[in-house]
């Protein structure tokens, strides 16, 4: 790891930079003061194909030149930006200074787009065909790397085409999730629990609570430790959207179904995050962002986008 935050790579590449130009610069002053013997007529005495004379004659100027213009090209930006290790150059160039400036910029053009849907709430936003192709967009660009493209998510990634919300699924807690992100934790919770068996117990009662396949006798046994569940997920099992608790009534299993995913939940608990989005996105891509979102499961035309 040393080798990524030392400054070996910045000296090692400057060195060779420098080298490459002094070593130009010297072939060049060497080439001029060299004086080979040659014969009369201006001949090496190296002969191909019977005829073909090697000559001796200088370098052509414009080739010289042109020769003599690379070694100042890179000296002159050598001085201008930054690549000489640490030297930042005298133009203060940065890369990421070229991105947030790139990034302004397109901010800047597209601006008097999202005029025309800041002033509208998300639900009317939702059935626009324009704000919705504009909002596609920002999904597939922010947030389909983990939701898929289709919204429907994956293991670990919840589905937004449904209506089923760890926290909500108003407009405005949307709105929250893409701004400021979640971190979602659930405890290890076997301590609480108790033993293995009752463990086991636990799980055949939580599937018990969404009318999935379970031994019934097992779930009986189960619900008085379910007690120390329900400080999240609530007395029902309904889950509590303060929290993101999950509701485990229906049959939206996030981390997998079935008694082994619940035990393992219950076992080692599990932590998700997803990031927050501000500072990447603008107020008003956020604002078409979580129209299209909350469109996916309330609004068809948002929906057919898909």
């Amino acid at each position: 790891m040393s080798d990524f935050t030392s400054n070996f790579w910045s000296i090692y590449v400057s060195a060779i930079s420098i080298g490459g130009i002094v070593f130009c610069v010297f072939l060049l002053w060497f080439s001029s003061k060299l004086k080979m013997s040659t014969a009369s007529d201006n001949t090496t005495g190296h002969v191909w194909d019977e005829d073909l004379a090697e000559m001796n004659n200088p370098l052509p100027r414009w080739w010289l030149w042109l020769f003599i213009l690379t070694i100042v090209f890179a000296v002159v930006y050598w001085l201008a930006y930054p690549g000489m290790g640490t030297f930042k150059g005298t133009l203060g160039w940065t890369s990421q200074g070229q991105y947030e400036a790139e990034v302004a910029k397109a901010n800047a053009d597209l601006a008097p787009i999202y005029a025309a849907f800041d002033a509208q709430d998300p639900e009317k936003l939702s059935g626009d065909p324009k704000a919705m192709a504009v909002g596609e967009r920002l999904f597939m660009n922010n947030c389909a790397q983990c939701h898929g493209s289709d919204a429907r998510g994956s293991k670990g990634f919840p589905n937004l085409t449904d209506k089923d919300w760890l926290h909500g699924g108003t407009p405005d807690k949307i709105k929250e999730t893409i701004v400021k992100g979640r971190n979602g934790v659930m405890p290890p919770m076997a301590a609480a629990v108790g033993t293995p068996e009752d463990i086991r117990n636990v799980s055949h009662y939580v599937l018990s609570l969404s009318g999935s396949p379970h031994d019934s006798v097992k779930a009986a046994l189960g619900k008085p430790k379910f007690a120390a569940c329900a400080a999240c997920h609530g007395p029902e099992g309904g889950g509590m959207h303060a929290m993101g608790a999950p509701n485990l009534t229906d049959k939206v299993w996030l981390h997998g179904w079935g008694e082994e995913a619940i035990v393992a939940m219950i076992n080692n608990g599990k932590q998700n995050m997803m990031p927050a989005q501000e500072g990447r996105l603008t107020a008003s891509q956020i604002h078409v962002l979580t129209a299209y979102v909350w469109g996916l499961s309330n609004n068809p035309i948002a929906a057919k986008t898909k």
